[in-house]
């Protein structure tokens, strides 16, 4: 029982900080401006509870098999550290919300949301969640499912509703640092406790990984200031060129 209540919590803190910035968090906040809030959330809790139950079919599935749970679960650790490295680098929209469906507001956002889903970040950490926890599945369910449902009701509520912009850098900073703090502890843990290595060994690959996390982390976070300025610059273009001349004042 215990287990199972530490697994929903780590489910859930996991998931509303691999939300937090990413493309169905965005998703979410452009439908909000089309229809109700509620009819908005009620689609994300159908899409995810879906999506999310097939994840945590294949993470508790791929466990099964017992010559290689090890490695598997390490895989698993380490794909933490690249989730926060997909946090640093984010995503966009792709015009998802801007399909026009038949259907009403709650099954289009159902649909489209189980398909910005496949294969994203969350989707994987849930994966990658139910593989280091097969003894809960349906706990780790739960959890992802309200994670998703924190971070896009603090998405709609802040940029929708307060019309306020979320501090986009500062979240996607702190969300990657916890993912890859997971990673490395998750990482120790199998690597000493399921592999049999020493904890110098242990040490001593952590510490590259690291230093390769750590360059990777800065290139991406130079890359995004990159595109940030080129886009500020091209929007001052923009202005500048709408501006009237004198002759035509």
């Amino acid at each position: 029982m215990y287990s199972d209540f530490l697994a929903l919590l780590l489910a859930a803190g996991a998931v509303t900080l691999a939300e937090m910035g990413d493309k169905t968090q965005l998703l979410a906040m452009a439908f909000a401006t089309k229809y109700k809030a509620s009819k908005v959330l009620a689609g994300v809790f159908f899409a995810t509870v879906l999506n999310h139950a097939l994840a945590v079919a294949i993470g508790n599935y791929i466990t099964r098999f017992q010559a290689v749970q090890a490695w598997i679960q390490g895989i698993a650790a380490l794909s933490f550290i690249l989730f926060g490295l997909w946090t640093i680098r984010g995503d966009r929209l792709e015009g998802e919300e801007n399909r026009k469906t038949r259907f009403g507001p709650v099954l289009t956002v159902t649909i489209a949301f189980f398909i910005a889903e496949l294969g994203d970040k969350t989707q994987l950490a849930t994966i990658a969640l139910a593989a280091s926890y097969p003894q809960s599945p349906l706990a780790i369910l739960a959890g992802t499912t309200t994670g998703m449902l924190i971070a896009d009701t603090i998405g709609i509520i802040v940029g929708v509703v307060m019309c306020r912009k979320i501090p986009e850098r500062v979240i996607k900073l702190i969300s990657a640092a916890v993912f890859i703090l997971f990673g490395f502890i998750g990482s120790y843990q199998v690597a000493v406790e399921r592999l049999g290595l020493s904890i110098g060994v242990t040490v001593g690959i952590l510490a590259v990984v690291a230093a390769i996390t750590g360059f990777a982390a800065y290139g991406l976070i130079r890359k995004r200031e990159e595109e940030k300025s080129e886009l500020e610059s091209a929007k001052l273009c923009d202005i500048k060129d709408r501006k009237p001349s004198p002759e035509n004042r």
